[in-house]
């Protein structure tokens, strides 16, 4: 359990990230036009959603009007029964215009395995992932996420999920909607493992959604160069600060150097996953780190 003098170091940074925000407009006054923006994951406000304190329909109101974030990456879990209500997905398309707010992506998750050995399920678990695909131009997103995962040897899990990305990357492609795979747990998160799928697939719209901190028994800084060649869209993991507001567990300078080198200029989701702060709190102090890379 933490110290109240550690919580009061922290709820100090809250304050220091809250005075780096204007970094961002300074930056933008001198001329300097940032190498990527950054959005909101809806999973950072997964405990407050869950919680019943904000409702999927409010997500990008909230994110404009909290953080001042006008990009969001949605959560297939917390819309589920409305995936297929294009009334609401139409609804929740014009709130987030009226916030100013783009819809970047859909995280989809619990829709069965790309990489499952019953092909019965396997294709099931293809054909689960279109309505999501629908919903996301609806939206007016660029892409959805989704996992690679299955039993077997990496070779087999392999042949299997490079099949499903082509069958999803095919129908995508008829939506002008980009299919991204995060290294999410299992084989998917050996870096070498996803981009030799990735290289296999072969397809524009199929690729990396590298999340700096899903890569456990597999180098974290490796795994994020292994996947770049492939990046359309990035995840920045935090779970804690240090006194310099610095992400306790991640070397950002390093990582976000791998990630320019890598030649990639898009959105930059805040994934906060941390229990010591608020998440509120959380996601403000990563998006003022982000910020501090902003104009290199």
């Amino acid at each position: 359990m933490q110290s109240r003098r550690e919580f009061l170091q922290k709820m100090s940074l809250v304050g220091a990230g809250l005075a780096l925000s204007p970094l961002f407009p300074f930056i933008a006054s001198a001329g300097i036009k940032p190498w990527f923006e950054i959005s909101l994951a809806e999973w950072s406000l997964h405990r407050t959603i869950r919680g019943g304190k904000l409702k999927n329909i409010d997500f990008p109101a909230f994110a404009a009007n909290e953080f001042g974030i006008h990009a969001v990456e949605y959560v297939s879990q917390f819309f589920k029964d409305e995936s297929k209500d294009i009334t609401y997905l139409k609804d929740l398309n014009a709130r987030a215009a009226d916030h100013n707010v783009k819809n970047v992506l859909i995280m989809i998750d619990r829709e069965g395995d790309l990489g499952d050995a019953d092909v019965a399920k396997r294709k099931q678990a293809v054909e689960n992932h279109y309505r999501w695909i629908d919903a996301a131009q609806e939206l007016g997103c660029h892409a959805v996420r989704v996992n690679a995962a299955g039993k077997g040897t990496p070779e087999e899990v392999a042949k299997r999920v490079v099949e499903s990305l082509t069958t999803l990357s095919s129908y995508g492609k008829g939506a002008n909607i980009k299919v991204v795979v995060e290294n999410h747990g299992g084989i998917s998160s050996d870096g070498n493992w996803l981009s030799g799928v990735l290289a296999a697939v072969n397809l524009d719209n199929c690729g990396s959604l590298p999340d700096f901190g899903n890569f456990y028994e597999y180098d974290r800084y490796q795994g994020v160069t292994d996947l770049m060649p492939f990046a359309k869209g990035i995840s920045a993991k935090s779970w804690d600060f240090d006194a310099q507001g610095m992400e306790s567990k991640i070397d950002y300078p390093r990582m976000m150097k791998i990630v320019k080198d890598g030649g990639y200029s898009g959105y930059i989701g805040i994934e906060y996953e941390g229990e010591t702060l608020d998440e509120t709190q959380g996601i403000k102090l990563t998006k003022a780190l982000l910020q501090r890379f902003q104009g290199e």
